[in-house]
């Protein structure tokens, strides 16, 4: 797997599960941005550091493109977008971002 979008998709998991510790009632839509993360990783089948699958919640040697499939439903059933800079749909909204 490429270097860069190894990065990039563990990045995606750490927000991934910074967003899912909050109360779903609470939570904001996931980032659209989390799409092409997924996509990427997709074919993948390398195994997952041992961390990250703890962070998602996976078992111990899951692969890339496991996470990318829960990724995907995560965002699959959204019928509206998250505002930038929030995880809680009770945080107030990042400066210059106009709230909902």
């Amino acid at each position: 797997m490429h270097p860069a979008a190894k990065l990039q998709f563990e990045r995606t998991g750490r927000e991934f599960a910074h967003w899912r510790a909050v109360p779903e009632e609470d939570r904001s839509p996931a980032p659209a941005w989390w799409w092409q993360p997924a996509i990427d990783v997709v074919a993948q089948h390398e195994e997952m550091g041992a961390v990250l699958c703890y962070r998602l919640q996976l078992p111990v040697g899951s692969t890339y493109a496991a996470c990318a499939a829960v990724l995907m439903a995560t965002l699959a059933d959204q019928t509206s977008f998250a505002v930038a800079g929030r995880v809680s749909a009770q945080d107030p909204p990042a400066i210059g971002v106009k709230g909902r």
